[in-house]
């Protein structure tokens, strides 16, 4: 009976331990790093919601009931930690002496919850129980440092992905933009104001969005955007003006689509969604070339001035979409992005069971 208490107070202890952890990790520690028990946690609040927000329902239903996952994981996460720390003791409690287990189980809740109904005997459990409530405390107040801190780069990214409303409409699309510029007689400066600031949105959204990975999945406040189907369409707008637009060569643009792929592709990583970190230029794209010469007849029938070669144009547009094509996709299915051309009208939510467990 002894060498099992001795194993109960080593197992109680080491998933106290790993609790903790994980919330210093998640909360604190600055970089990508998503423990075991976070992930599961999330994961498993997911799967409830892909059971109820199933793709037979409009997209309107699913909307509204994904719009309460990203907030409902999160705020339930601390609670997930306080019931595995109070748990964690009540093993300790029963194999330090405590008994029956429920007497222990009594001793780690009103410790941790610091109401003090219950009182162990003996200097060392009472010991035990002050740093439990240390413990609950400062738990409580990592979630109240935690909360501002999401919502403040959740407020940073939707502050610009609304911002390009007045340019894109919604949903977002390349084609619009060149149409309201056109008509003001400012299409010399679509790089003027989209590469640079844009680029600072994908280094913003690299370092928020995987330290947080949650943050993908907090929805905007207009059900027709959405951060990811934004950046898609920012990105093709840049491959279209590299590859098409007859324009003088803006080397921002090279930057801009760089730091946009390179920034999906890291948040994508957070996932474990496969990629190829170096696709060849010819490799297929899910834009097929009709689409893309639909696209480039739409241009010119606003005034958009195109090169002649749109062969060429076709391959040059293809060898930066294929950068970022497939982690897009991907992301517009985890996300249940809002539709969007060449972003979520070709996500497949047959996959979502995969990309929601599969982690590399």
């Amino acid at each position: 009976m002894l060498a099992v208490r001795i194993v109960v107070t080593v197992a109680g202890a080491l998933m106290v331990l790993a609790t903790l952890g994980s919330a210093l990790q998640t909360v604190v520690v600055p970089r990508a790093k998503v423990t075991r028990l976070t992930w599961i946690h999330f994961i498993w609040i997911r799967q409830v919601f892909h059971a109820v927000g199933n793709p037979r329902r409009t997209f309107a239903a699913r909307d509204r009931i994904f719009s309460i996952y990203a907030p409902m994981a999160l705020v339930t996460l601390p609670f997930a930690w306080l019931t595995l720390v109070i748990i964690g003791f009540a093993f300790v409690f029963w194999g330090t002496g405590v008994d029956p287990f429920s007497e222990a189980l009594a001793i780690s809740g009103s410790s941790m919850t610091t109401l003090g109904f219950e009182r162990p005997d003996g200097l060392g459990r009472e010991i035990l129980a002050v740093v439990e409530a240390a413990l609950g405390l400062g738990l409580v107040a990592l979630l109240i440092s935690y909360l501002p801190t999401i919502y403040t780069a959740f407020q940073r990214r939707e502050r610009v992905v609304g911002g390009l409303q007045t340019r894109m409409g919604l949903p977002p699309s390349p084609v619009k933009m060149y149409r309201r510029y056109v008509s003001i007689g400012w299409l010399e400066r679509v790089g003027d104001d989209i590469f640079t600031l844009w680029e600072g949105w994908f280094v913003d959204i690299e370092e928020s969005h995987t330290s947080q990975p949650w943050l993908v999945f907090f929805r905007s406040p207009l059900p027709e955007r959405s951060w990811i189907t934004t950046a898609g369409a920012v990105l093709d707008l840049a491959a279209l003006h590299n590859a098409v637009v007859d324009l003088p060569h803006d080397p921002r643009a090279d930057l801009f689509l760089r730091a946009g792929y390179l920034s999906l592709r890291r948040v994508a990583d957070s996932f474990g969604i496969r990629y190829d970190p170096d696709p060849r230029p010819d490799d297929p794209i899910t834009v097929t070339r009709a689409e893309f010469d639909a696209v480039c007849a739409q241009l010119a029938d606003v005034g958009v001035p195109l090169i002649d070669d749109l062969d060429q144009g076709w391959r040059d547009f293809a060898g930066w979409r294929i950068n970022y094509d497939t982690v897009l996709v991907a992301l517009a299915t985890l996300v249940v992005a809002p539709p969007a051309p060449w972003s979520s009208d070709r996500a497949d939510p047959a996959l979502m069971p995969t990309l929601i467990r599969r982690r590399r």
